[in-house]
């Protein structure tokens, strides 16, 4: 029984836990309960390997124009409000996950503006 546990698990690149586990050596004709298979499992190191979940969060088909690059990463700025920054970032809060924008002044390193959301969603220019 332990050659056949291990060739379940290898069959299924050790997805199987042990109730998979249980229900295919069953279906192979080994009557054995879920603690049976748990024990088995232990007993050959065969462990289930738990996949990590992943969303795609950007999408990169969109219709919305690309502006060229004005600044060239020079960040030292003589007068005030004449250049403005801004990054999103996230927050995890007992209510999920919040949205934070930030607009500063590359002058003064000041908030100019900021705004929270708990989506992030596309608006189209000048639709504030």
């Amino acid at each position: 029984m332990l050659e056949c546990v291990k060739k379940i698990a290898a069959a299924s690149d050790d997805t199987y836990g042990s109730r998979r586990m249980k229900c295919a050596m069953n279906g192979l004709g080994y009557p054995i309960s879920r603690n049976k298979a748990r024990k088995l499992m232990r007993e050959t190191c065969v462990q289930a390997r738990h996949r990590k979940k992943y969303k795609v969060t950007t999408n990169s088909n969109y219709k919305q124009p690309v502006f060229e690059n004005l600044l060239q990463r020079q960040f030292d700025v003589a007068k005030p409000n004449q250049v403005y920054a801004s990054d999103v970032t996230y927050i995890w809060t007992q209510e999920g996950w919040l949205y934070l924008a930030v607009v500063i002044d590359l002058c003064s390193r000041k908030v100019v503006g900021w705004s929270m959301s708990t989506r992030m969603k596309a608006q189209p220019f000048g639709a504030y």
